[in-house]
């Protein structure tokens, strides 16, 4: 079935599924595949539940004409979303990182709906099969949309901008993110920087920060970038303080208390103020939004549990997220500073080294305690003497509860598998 056949069945529908759990009735399901599941021995339940048309790669299936053969479903989904882009003539900012992109998609989204109504990724649907879904979520009315796109190998950012076609766009920062399935640094630079590629040939407007050295090697490309947040930049922003909360001052003199812990957020607020003032949203709504922005999913979170400051930032980690979060709980102030620090995944190669280059940060930083969890984290212990070590989270668990901790800033940071976030009963 060509394109536009099924963009036809498309607008018969009220949006895309492609979990019976979540599908609601009048959607379109498609019968994706996994590892571990085949989408099309769900198409019967999906229709039975409300769907008007099941998309299927298996014939055999297809008892009446609710359901449309296709010869692969993934395919059908990202073919659709390709059409449908092209029926769009709105800006789409897209955006790509290995550390904020959530945070910045987030803020960027908040402050542009000021002005406009605006469509953003929901959640982290920034895959092959995410940002496809995302893409099809774009209503008519929408005036701008923002969408994330993540990557752990060369060539997956090419594939999601031919899919998204940003017309604008910015990179968060380039770290060691996936630097096990990328295969090396150098990889991932080229990996992520494949949204500038795609924007450079189609004509689009780069968002840049001028104080990332990595990302300004590639700003000689574009004839005008977009550049943030020194003095000098199309949108200046400073940086007053991050203790928990960073609070800025913008261009105008106005300063602004976020709710938003740890420098690192800093970046993620520049380049949305740099995107709002761009799209012409005025400079105080572009504030209140900040202001008003809090922080959710385990992403820079501050929990507080008695007598303790919990410093939540267990969505995901990688090296270069890790060593940014132990920074900042060393430069705050407080009497006695805690980092609870879980294993740090798909680094592949590269696990060992990584960890143990975290061992040696931990002895160089104002933090009292640490406290170990994982097969990979004892490399880091072997190199951070005073650090406790534990094989899982069950016996770390067990620790903390036989030594409860009190009047703490507690940072709990690690790997999504790792989910360190249950362990907050227990502080």
């Amino acid at each position: 079935m060509d394109a536009e056949k099924l963009y036809a069945i498309y607008r018969k529908c009220t949006g895309v599924s492609t979990d019976t759990r979540t599908l609601q009735p009048g959607n379109i399901f498609f019968a994706l595949k996994g590892e571990q599941f085949d989408g099309n021995r769900f198409a019967g339940e999906a229709l039975k539940k409300g769907a008007l048309f099941a998309v299927i790669d298996d014939a055999t299936l297809a008892v009446d004409n609710r359901y449309v053969v296709v010869d692969n479903a993934l395919s059908a989904l990202q073919q659709l979303a390709r059409y449908h882009r092209s029926k769009l003539t709105i800006p789409f900012i897209g955006l790509t990182g290995s550390n904020g992109k959530t945070t910045s998609k987030e803020l960027v989204s908040t402050m542009l709906a000021k002005k406009y109504n605006v469509f953003a990724t929901k959640g982290n649907l920034n895959n092959h099969i995410g940002v496809p879904l995302s893409v099809l979520s774009v209503k008519p009315e929408t005036e701008i949309a923002v969408i994330e796109m993540g990557a752990n190998h060369v060539g997956e950012i090419a594939a999601l901008c031919g899919i998204a076609r940003p017309t604008h766009g910015f990179i968060t920062n380039i770290g060691k993110a996936h630097i096990g399935t990328f295969g090396g640094f150098e990889n991932i630079v080229r990996g992520k920087t494949e949204l500038y590629d795609y924007l450079q040939e189609a004509g689009g407007t780069v968002f840049i920060n001028s104080q990332n050295t990595i990302l300004m090697r590639f700003a000689h490309r574009f004839k005008n970038t977009v550049r943030y947040p020194s003095p000098e930049d199309y949108c200046h922003c400073e940086l007053l303080s991050a203790d928990p909360y960073v609070r800025i001052r913008m261009e105008n003199g106005l300063e602004v208390q976020t709710q938003l812990p740890g420098r690192y957020n800093f970046e993620n607020i520049a380049v949305a103020l740099c995107v709002a003032k761009y799209f012409g949203v005025p400079a105080a709504d572009a504030a209140a939004a900040l202001a008003a922005y809090v922080p959710v999913n385990m992403r820079s979170q501050v929990v507080q549990k008695g007598s303790n400051t919990i410093l939540l930032d267990a969505y995901n980690a990688n090296p270069t997220s890790m060593k940014a979060a132990l920074e900042n709980l060393a430069e705050m102030k407080a009497p006695r500073k805690v980092a609870i620090l879980g294993d740090m995944f798909e680094l592949e190669e590269e696990a060992e080294k990584e960890h143990e280059a975290i061992g040696r940060l931990l002895t160089c930083l104002d933090i009292n305690e640490v406290y170990l969890c994982g097969k990979l984290m004892k490399s880091a212990a072997g190199a951070c003497e005073y650090a406790r070590h534990f094989e899982n989270k069950q016996q770390l668990a067990g620790y903390l509860s036989e030594h409860p901790l009190t009047g703490a800033l507690v940072l709990i940071k690690g790997s999504r598998g790792m989910a360190l976030e249950t362990l907050i009963d227990l502080l």
